[in-house]
């Protein structure tokens, strides 16, 4: 056999070969770039959840929710995001909002938001939960209490009672005073702390009763406009029954809502006093509770007492020895008597 033909020969037994490993392993002459659909790309939570409210009023809060995701690798389809609030205490579902992020196909982050509404009752568990094409591929918690402490839209105000130890919030001062009456002028001092002008406020003066907690007068007087930064003051006068003490309470009105409240105290009474957070009462010494007779002005005692020493100066000093001489006269005869009478 010449070179030529061995040659052929061989060729012949590879491509028999090749074609029979073909036959017998599949794929081995396939394209090697068909490997058949990529594996979809990762989708997590990039950070914790972003809270803030956005709108309040007396009943319910709605928070705006933020989060973010972070895609790398192959595209992701179908990617939602859910967001739910539990009630931390019943453990009940409060509301639920799904976002439809769509489909990723770029590497990085991506912002998804929405707002979720809530009752100002207690606190609540925000729950994020990450789907891909229906797939739960990632979750995180975070927990919002105080709902009841924010302020609703209505009774927002940047004016509020000074709180000052030089300026407090309330003055009172007498204005007049007669036996039963008393005028006193009542002074509450508000303070804009914003960066634009007041509103169109109200301020009610109001005096109370401290014992029996009876509403003995009332004012509302009109709060012009103060400028941001500046302090002003609304006064009236109320004139009360005298020789009582008094609760000053100053409430700040905005279009009917009451938005701030101050308090102070009068006190009239000379006995007792009260302060702004407790009462303090002084134990009274009732001289009537002891007296035994009719008279106020002393004069049944005075009596008795010049009674008592008239009767001591009446009696003899010598009283005495003379009823000890006859009580022993009086015991010799009857010794006597008694011998004569046994013979």
């Amino acid at each position: 056999m010449n070179r030529e033909t061995a040659l052929t020969a061989t060729a012949v037994g590879v491509v028999v070969v090749a074609l029979l490993v073909a036959a017998v392993v599949p794929g081995v002459l396939a394209d090697p770039t068909d490997d058949g659909p990529l594996p979809p790309g990762r989708v997590t939570l990039a950070d914790d959840l972003a809270l803030a409210p956005s709108d309040v009023d007396g009943q319910t809060a709605t928070l705006h929710v933020e989060t973010r995701l972070r895609h790398y690798g192959n595209p992701a389809d179908n990617v939602t995001v859910r967001f739910r609030a539990v009630d931390t205490e019943s453990g009940l579902v409060e509301t639920t909002e799904t976002v439809d992020v769509g489909n990723l196909t770029r590497d990085g982050e991506r912002v998804v938001e929405t707002n979720l509404t809530v009752r100002r009752e207690g606190g609540y568990r925000i729950e994020t939960v990450v789907f891909r094409d229906t797939e739960r591929v990632d979750s995180g918690t975070t927990t919002v209490q105080g709902l009841d402490a924010l302020t609703p839209a209505y009774a927002q105000t940047s004016v509020g009672f000074s709180d000052s130890d030089v300026l407090p919030a309330v003055s009172v001062s007498v204005a007049d005073a007669s036996n039963d009456r008393t005028a006193l002028s009542l002074s509450a001092s508000l303070t804009n702390r914003g960066d634009d002008p007041s509103e169109n406020l109200q301020v009610t003066l109001l005096l109370r009763q401290a014992e029996s907690n009876i509403v003995a007068g009332r004012q509302t007087v009109d709060v012009g406009t103060i400028r941001p930064g500046r302090t002003a003051t609304a006064e009236t006068e109320l004139t009360v029954p005298s020789n009582y003490n008094y609760y000053v309470d100053a409430i700040l009105w905005k279009d009917g809502v009451m938005v701030d409240t101050a308090r102070s105290v009068a006190n009239l009474d000379p006995q007792r006093r009260i302060q702004v957070n407790e009462s303090v009462e002084d134990v009274e010494f009732r001289v009537e509770d002891f007296e035994s007779g009719s008279g106020s002005d002393g004069s049944d005692s005075g009596d008795r007492g010049e009674s008592t020493r008239t009767t001591s100066e009446g009696t003899s000093p010598g009283f005495g020895v003379v009823t000890a001489v006859l009580a022993v006269v009086t015991l010799l005869v009857s010794v006597l008597v008694a011998r004569w009478w046994s013979r």
